[in-house]
């Protein structure tokens, strides 16, 4: 079956999201252009890294630019986007890898999120066979697994970033003893041995 690509050459909307509620919330990427809508999955961790990543390569732009990149140093205020998910939110694929670029001629990042493949640890595989099936995964083959590819300007990738990582902040509160999200129902820290203190 062909691989399914779906494309955003500079959508409408490009944003990091969330359904639920707080400690149980699924977090999507989700491109709009042109009446369509494509929404794919991930995990907190994967929107956190990529939108860190982001500012970092944006950054790395603007410097071996010695500034006359179109890149601004900080999210552009008219782009604030704090709207919800275009619903219905109907996943397309699990996200697996992601890759980042920028495409120095049309002043583009282009960002690829490909769906999870997962290989059977059952099987009789050797690593160099395993090795061959991972670098299969990753090439840009037309059999190959879904994609969500998105080419983004400056300032929409720098939004995108501020965006996702407030998206991500916006969670569960941390313990002021050990860091780990605390939960509406109460929370059982490590740091005092699984004891609560009195009030």
């Amino acid at each position: 079956m062909p691989r399914q690509v779906f494309f955003y050459e500079q959508p409408d909307r490009f944003v990091a999201g969330t359904v639920g509620q707080p400690g149980q919330r699924t977090f999507f990427l989700q491109a709009t252009a042109a009446g369509r809508t494509t929404s794919v999955a991930l995990e907190k961790t994967q929107v956190e890294a990529l939108a860190e990543r982001i500012d970092e390569l944006l950054d790395e732009v603007v410097r071996r630019s010695g500034g006359s990149a179109a890149v601004p140093a900080v999210a552009p205020a008219e782009l604030n986007d704090t709207a919800p998910l275009d619903t219905p939110v109907e996943e397309e694929f699990r996200v697996g890898t992601m890759a980042l670029a920028w495409d120095t001629t049309a002043e583009r990042m282009i960002l690829e999120a490909q769906a999870l493949v997962e290989i059977d640890a059952d099987s009789e595989m050797s690593s160099e066979d395993l090795e061959a099936a991972e670098e299969m995964l990753l090439q840009d083959e037309e059999n190959g697994p879904p994609m969500l590819r998105v080419r983004l300007t400056g300032a929409q990738a720098r939004s995108f970033a501020k965006r996702a990582l407030e998206v991500v902040s916006a969670g569960r509160p941390p313990c002021p003893l050990c860091s780990l999200p605390l939960d509406p129902e109460g929370h059982v820290c490590p740091r005092q041995n699984g004891y609560r203190r009195a009030g």
